[in-house]
């Protein structure tokens, strides 16, 4: 992810703003926060806004309606509020997406992730090569040492989410969401499955790596 990408945290709880940002930061973001409704709607909303419900001088629905107002910058609401009715009323208000407290931060970072892609501002690289691999994001088409590989459509969108973010270690909520559109694949069995089903085919099990407790890497060493 681009260091361009500019992150709005309107979050009055210190807290959970002093775990964030450090988070946000190594993930490559700019970071500014804001702790109060006015504070937020004064302030530049960068490239995307994660946006407390719960604030001290006004209801963040409101906030993020009059921020849907006057741009169409992408939303992520923050909050505690997990009801369906109210999840229902954040997103009519204007948010792309909703998190509920407490969240894992790979969970949120992986929301940001896909928003990003969904509204053109995170733009996968289309071509990566890693030793012999090459995979061609654009195209959906694998190389191993110039042979075409055969994928599944699942276990393309794993290598394909791995390889936008070679060299990095992709959090398995990240690889849920761009594969199967759901966090909750996270703890699945299948993704594991996938994840060996993909070694297998291409023949260089070293490429995907498993950080034991947080997701995998593509990688040479």
């Amino acid at each position: 992810m681009s260091g361009a990408v500019r992150i709005l945290l309107v979050e009055d709880d210190l807290d959970i703003a002093n775990a964030l940002i450090p988070a946000l930061r190594r993930y490559g973001l700019m970071v500014t926060h804001v702790r109060t409704a006015a504070d937020a709607l004064a302030a530049d909303p960068g490239d995307l806004v994660l946006l407390d419900l719960g604030l001290p001088d006004g209801d963040g629905i409101n906030v993020c309606r009059q921020i849907r107002s006057v741009s169409d910058v992408p939303v992520i609401a923050v909050t505690a509020r997990g009801e369906a009715a109210d999840r229902v009323r954040g997103l009519r208000s204007g948010a792309d997406d909703y998190v509920v407290k407490p969240f894992a931060i790979s969970e949120l970072l992986a929301r940001i992730d896909a928003v990003l892609r969904r509204t053109g501002l995170l733009q996968p690289r289309p071509r990566v090569t890693v030793g012999d691999l090459t995979v061609d994001i654009e195209a959906r088409t694998v190389q191993v040492a110039d042979k075409p590989i055969s994928l599944t459509r699942k276990e393309f969108d794993v290598l394909a989410v791995l390889a936008a973010h070679h060299g990095r270690v992709v959090p398995r909520e990240q690889v849920a969401l761009y594969a199967w559109q759901s966090v909750f694949e996270a703890s699945s069995r299948t993704m594991d499955v996938h994840v060996a089903n993909l070694r297998a085919k291409l023949g260089r099990p070293e490429l995907v790596q498993t950080i034991r407790g947080v997701g995998y890497r593509l990688g040479s060493d």
